[in-house]
């Protein structure tokens, strides 16, 4: 699978969680979180560095608008830690990339 690809994953994964746990939304995702979710596709599949980018908090062009930049950071500290009890093989995976 492609970098860009497993990042989508990951992103898809942290909302879903974020989404589950905040909002109390099961089957599918709140507007607000399906919009971050798809702007940050978005964002990673035009993303200019391609296969060869960083992580977005380490990118020297930061091409989030800053009040979608403050949602995905939000979803990031909330879901990281708890995605290694609710889906450790998919934070092993992440973390040996």
């Amino acid at each position: 699978m492609r970098k860009i690809e497993k990042e989508k994953k990951v992103v898809k994964l942290m909302i879903t969680l974020y989404c589950e746990k905040k909002h109390k939304y099961k089957e599918k995702l709140c507007n607000e979180c399906e919009e971050l979710l798809d702007y940050t596709h978005k964002k990673l599949t035009y993303c200019k560095f391609g296969e060869e980018k960083n992580s977005c908090k380490r990118c020297s062009i930061h091409c989030y608008k800053e009040d979608m930049r403050e949602k995905i950071r939000r979803v990031m500290r909330f879901s990281a830690p708890r995605i290694i009890i609710h889906k450790p093989q998919e934070f092993m995976r992440h973390m040996l990339k």
